[in-house]
């Protein structure tokens, strides 16, 4: 594993710790930490979603996150509150493990800087 793998499993580590202080559940994966960003970014608190809604709050998540690199933009709002995202540039083609890395990343930057939650 390289020098830079380690540091973001190390970041990631103490993101899901500072997390489960913060909820007092620790998130299973990045699955769960993405349902919860696009929780937050719903701004509704926490509620009852369909499979449908929280497959939806994940693509709002990882819209949200990519955003901060410039691959997506907000769109708007649509009339039940809900956000809309439109990609801006390509995302790079990664196999599943460096897309992970990806999102992990994002995820973190997410939390620090849209939060003031430092990892």
């Amino acid at each position: 594993m390289y020098q830079k793998d380690l540091v973001l499993e190390r970041r990631w580590q103490s993101l899901l710790a500072t997390v489960e202080q913060q909820i007092g559940k620790r998130p299973a994966d990045l699955n769960a930490v993405l349902f919860l960003v696009g929780v937050q970014e719903l701004g509704r608190g926490a509620q009852h979603f369909s499979k449908e809604e929280k497959q939806d709050l994940m693509h709002i998540a990882i819209c949200k996150v990519l955003s901060l690199s410039g691959f997506y933009t907000l769109e708007g709002i649509d009339q039940d509150g809900w956000p809309h995202w439109k990609l801006q540039k390509k995302l790079p083609h990664f196999d599943l493990l460096e897309q992970e890395k990806l999102l992990k990343m994002h995820v973190i930057e997410y939390f620090e800087q849209e939060l003031g939650i430092a990892i």
